[in-house]
């Protein structure tokens, strides 16, 4: 079935208290994507952050975004009041996010909050530690141990607690219960809003599609809980971690430094925990966008201790082995390969192997390069009337330029041939060629077209979510609550109308 839909992380909506979460304004974002006839809403990891601020990058694979917690809800349930809120500086910027003063500021009001919850007499609370005993406690004390070593990384901390001795762990409970707690209740609130939230998207025909990273971050509770599951020495730091081959972009390579599965040991326990964190996303999204999903056919690892990734080398994953044993113990899943960069012909086979849709990018259609490179004997893949039904077409996605973005950056040639492309004369200006890519986008023979919301507004580079290996500026843009116009709405629902999705 063909179908359209929208990127937007959580986020980046419009809101009155710094950041995008789950108050009213996802509900009426819900509301306007239903009445713009977009049946996907797709959205970014939506886990606890660390530094730098991705969602990339978080303490938990199992947990949520404390940020994402609407402090309206919280004033509607009688833990905080509104004068309260209001007197907290989380920063006046409405297009932009102040992290600094999110972790400042919302904390308090947060703990404020718990200590009236009482949640030690709550039964629902009291069922939502039990259900989740897995992962919860383990990254309860995680948080609440790095909060008493004042945020540093897990490696930094004394032998006993770095490495789990159980005497040291069970000394630190009973001295700090209730800062335990604390983490354990902002993730039953977290996910108490998010499943009141999923169901209304879904009530209201709008599927969510979740993003998942396929590494964790080293200085996260998955990691120090589980030791066993990484390429870890028994001091717990990293012997292998993930990374990119240097290319033409980057003489050095990418150093992201994420741990590297023991895939052998994984393979032994029947992919146990891999089917477990893809259970647990099975009910927050109705769909999974596995991110770098090329890491599952070879994976680049280089040393726990290098500088930089110039001597890695490449190993083979588990490949569709581990699909399989997912697909056995859970069934049918709803799973979009994110299978750009570097192709090979096993990435590929992988892919139409697990019957998976991947990922097609406008962006990446037009390169004179190509061209002059002899090109013109088979076309570039990203040019729609190459693609195959099995697929999810993209203008871009939170890690490119905007469209309006890319169009300032390109070569005239590029331009002029993005603009033949969709059907434009020398005359059409930015906006016209950016909304004539989105029809192309539409028109195409992909099943799913999904378009991030700073294209359909013809927003620049101001409005970038993410720009790869820079630090300090990212994953801050807010959309302004007026954007959302009926005249967009009706130019979206056109869309959709007129090329069946």
């Amino acid at each position: 079935m063909r179908a359209g839909g929208v990127l937007l992380p959580i986020f980046s909506l419009p809101g009155k208290y710094g950041i995008g979460c789950l108050s009213d304004e996802a509900y009426h974002f819900v509301k306007y994507l239903k009445k713009a006839k977009q049946k996907y809403w797709q959205i970014l990891p939506v886990g606890p952050t660390s530094y730098g601020d991705s969602p990339y990058q978080s303490f938990s694979t199992f947990a949520g975004n404390p940020y994402f917690i609407s402090l309206e809800s919280l004033i509607r349930d009688g833990l905080l009041t509104e004068e309260e809120c209001d007197k907290v500086d989380m920063g006046d910027d409405e297009e932009s996010i102040d992290y600094g003063k999110m972790y400042e500021g919302r904390y308090k009001l947060l703990r404020k909050a718990y200590r009236r919850a009482k949640a030690g007499s709550d039964k629902e609370f009291k069922k939502f530690t039990k259900k989740n005993e897995a992962w919860l406690h383990d990254y309860a004390m995680f948080m609440a141990i790095k909060d008493s070593y004042e945020g540093k990384s897990f490696l930094e901390w004394e032998e006993p607690l770095r490495t789990r001795d159980k005497e040291a762990l069970d000394k630190f409970y009973k001295k700090n219960k209730s800062k335990v707690t604390f983490y354990e209740w902002l993730q039953y609130e977290f996910f108490t809003q998010w499943m009141k939230f999923k169901k209304f998207a879904n009530k209201n025909g709008v599927k969510i599609i979740g993003d998942i990273p396929i590494y964790v971050a080293c200085d996260s509770a998955d990691t120090w809980a589980n030791p066993e599951l990484f390429q870890m020495d028994e001091n717990y730091k990293p012997t292998r971690v993930a990374g990119c081959p240097p290319d033409a972009f980057a003489a050095k390579g990418q150093l992201w430094g994420n741990p590297l599965y023991r895939w052998d040991y994984h393979k032994k326990t029947g992919y146990k925990w891999w089917i477990s964190r893809v259970q647990a996303c099975l009910t927050m999204y109705d769909v999974i966008r596995i991110d770098h999903f090329r890491g599952f056919d070879q994976y680049y690892s280089i040393a726990g201790d290098a500088e930089d990734a110039v001597d890695g080398y490449w190993e083979d994953g588990p490949n569709v082995d581990l699909f399989k044993a997912i697909k056995k113990e859970l069934g049918q899943i709803d799973i979009i390969a994110e299978d750009l960069g570097y192709m090979t012909d096993t990435v590929r086979k992988m892919v139409r192997e697990t019957g998976f849709p991947n990922m097609k990018v406008l962006e990446f259609a037009f390169d004179a390069r190509d061209a002059k490179d002899g090109g013109d004997d088979k076309p570039n893949d990203y040019l729609p009337f190459t693609y195959d039904h099995n697929c999810v077409v993209y203008t871009g996605t939170h890690d490119n330029e905007t469209l309006k973005g890319w169009l300032s950056s390109i070569t005239e040639e590029e331009v002029a041939m993005a603009r033949d492309y969709v059907g434009l004369d020398k005359k059409a200006s930015q906006d016209d060629i950016v909304k004539g890519m989105i029809r192309a986008a539409y028109a195409s023979p992909a099943d799913y077209c999904i378009i991030p919301m700073q294209d359909y507004l013809c927003l620049d580079n101001s409005a970038r979510i993410n720009t790869p290996s820079t630090t300090g500026e990212n994953w801050k843009w807010r959309m302004k609550k007026e954007y959302l116009t009926k005249g967009l709405r009706k130019e979206m629902k056109k869309l959709v109308t007129t090329y069946w999705r």
